[in-house]
């Protein structure tokens, strides 16, 4: 539920998404050294999976993102994030833990959500 409301108020079409985790994953991968194989072992995949997410040919399930966050060592919702293309701008401290509220609020209600449904 909370990576649905982050993509969400990111107004990130669907269609985008596979190009954005694609970038990701591909960027992270390189980041740490590994090859398309070896990512594919450490998530418990097939390196043929791995190459059909970063050519944009298939999309994932639920379990497999969280294997290859996992793999990498990042938070799951950091594989969907688009990567700025532009310089960030500086932005205030107030700004910023607005930012971070705003955050912990989605998180906050994601996880009371979680718990309900679990009583």
């Amino acid at each position: 539920m909370l990576l649905c409301m982050i993509i969400l108020n990111m107004k990130v079409k669907k269609s985008d998404l596979r190009q954005i985790l694609a970038v990701n994953l591909k960027t992270q991968r390189n980041m740490l050294g590994l090859s398309q194989e070896k990512l594919a072992e450490m998530a418990s995949l097939s390196w043929q999976t791995v190459n059909s997410i970063e050519c944009q040919r298939t999309w994932v399930s639920d379990n497999t993102l969280e294997n290859l966050a996992e793999a990498l060592k990042i938070e799951t919702f950091q594989l969907l994030l688009p990567i700025e293309t532009v310089q960030p701008s500086a932005i205030s401290s107030n700004e910023a833990l607005r930012k971070l509220n705003k955050v912990k609020r989605a998180f906050d209600d994601s996880f009371n959500e979680i718990l309900n449904s679990v009583k």
